[in-house]
């Protein structure tokens, strides 16, 4: 007879809650799951994912960050980094395809979105598998994001929207997209002039084209949009003022989502350094190198930690640059990281296989992992724009 999980009741007990967690990953996450997840692709992906929400569903687990008013658990803070920290020591799938609609669109829709826009969609993220994508970057408008020129046109009851994006994370997927797109294209500021959108991506004049990437793997898609009409009502906030909406929504990008990535990969270090023991740990310049990437790892995770701490603490307080660093120390360890193993282990290491989905960054395949850690030093903004944030915003220096 299998056993029957109550983790949500052992709230107030931490060691009780962990272990609780513990045991129901043990009792349901398959041992061969990467295997499986690896061997599909689109909609056979899709519905395996699906299944997996489903599964953390029923023991209250799809959302463990919503508080109780978005619909969620809300469960306290520390409660939600022992989730995180039992999800990646078990090695459980992520829902790379759920992270828009989980993490992103009900910061925007409680912030800013009419009660009737709540209504209506966010019963589809707590209750179903609505899939959201976000249409933000376009061709010369990434990390320089304001400059976009997608256009938005108002008409009698709707708006008409013409351009392009790029880089829309699972917008193949995606059943409805947060959209930005310049409604008045005379601002005095480039950042003026932006309004967003819930556009459903059923709409007439929509095409999504997957890009294939340096891996193999198509996880982006350019969205075009040829006069797609957008009802009024799907306007989030006042016209304009897209630009102030779109930090709520980037918002979410800091704390548990690098959390959960960060412990997933000190999960993959350990094994690395275990697997290696009558391997490459004897070469002792390797074995030098591997404890300095610890010690720059265990730094990192500090760092994490003490963000959380602060966010915990109180949300609207919480260091504004602690996430810039943390993002310029992340991405490039990723790749020195990366670039070590496939040095370390030699030519077995450059055998190409194709990706498995919900491993993030840690999947262990090492030629897939370090050409995906590229990535890390370009989304959310390049760490060229990083470093000039830091050093025009936090140390004040005169811009070039």
């Amino acid at each position: 007879m299998s056993r029957t999980f109550d983790i949500l009741s052992k709230v107030g007990d931490e060691p009780a809650f962990r272990q609780e967690i513990r045991d129901w990953l043990a009792a349901t996450v398959p041992a061969d799951w990467r295997r499986r997840w690896q061997a599909v692709r689109e909609s056979e992906l899709k519905a395996i994912v699906v299944d997996w929400l489903e599964e953390r569903r029923k023991v209250g687990l799809a959302t463990p960050h919503w508080p109780r008013e978005w619909g969620g658990p809300g469960i306290p803070f520390a409660y939600q980094i022992i989730v995180y920290e039992e999800f990646a020591r078990a090695d459980a799938p992520e829902l790379d395809m759920f992270t828009i609609s989980l993490f992103h669109t009900p910061a925007t829709l409680f912030e800013h979105g009419t009660q009737a826009q709540k209504d209506r969609y966010l019963g589809g993220i707590t209750q179903g598998a609505d899939i959201w994508c976000q249409g933000f970057s376009e061709p010369g408008a990434g990390s320089d994001l304001a400059s976009l020129r997608t256009s938005a046109r108002a008409e009698s009851g709707h708006y008409v929207v013409n351009g392009q994006k790029i880089w829309s994370s699972a917008a193949m997927h995606a059943d409805y997209c947060l959209l930005l797109a310049r409604t008045d294209p005379n601002g005095p500021r480039k950042h003026d002039g932006i309004s967003y959108f819930i556009m459903d991506m059923k709409t007439p004049g929509i095409e999504v084209r997957p890009i294939r990437q340096i891996t193999g793997e198509a996880e982006f898609a350019e969205i075009f949009l040829d006069d797609v009409k957008i009802p009024a009502e799907n306007l989030i906030g006042a016209e304009g003022d897209g630009w102030n909406i779109a930090q709520s929504t980037l918002s979410t990008e800091r704390g548990l989502l690098i959390f959960g990535a960060v412990e997933r990969l000190a999960r993959s270090f350990e094994l690395d350094g275990k697997e290696a023991k009558d391997g490459w740990m004897r070469d002792v310049q390797l074995r030098r190198e591997y404890a300095a990437f610890h010690a720059e790892l265990q730094s990192l995770r500090l760092m994490i930690r003490k963000l959380l701490i602060e966010l915990e603490a109180n949300p609207d307080k919480a260091s504004p640059t602690l996430p810039t660093y943390i993002k310029l120390i992340w991405g490039p360890f990723l790749q020195r990281y990366t670039e070590f193993l496939l040095r370390a282990e030699g030519i077995d290491a450059l055998k190409w296989q194709p990706s498995i989905p919900g491993t993030g960054h840690s999947s262990r395949l090492r030629m897939n992992d370090f050409l995906k850690s590229y990535g890390w030093t370009i989304a959310g903004g390049s760490n060229e724009i990083m470093r000039n944030i830091v050093s025009e915003r936090i140390l004040g220096l005169p811009r070039g």
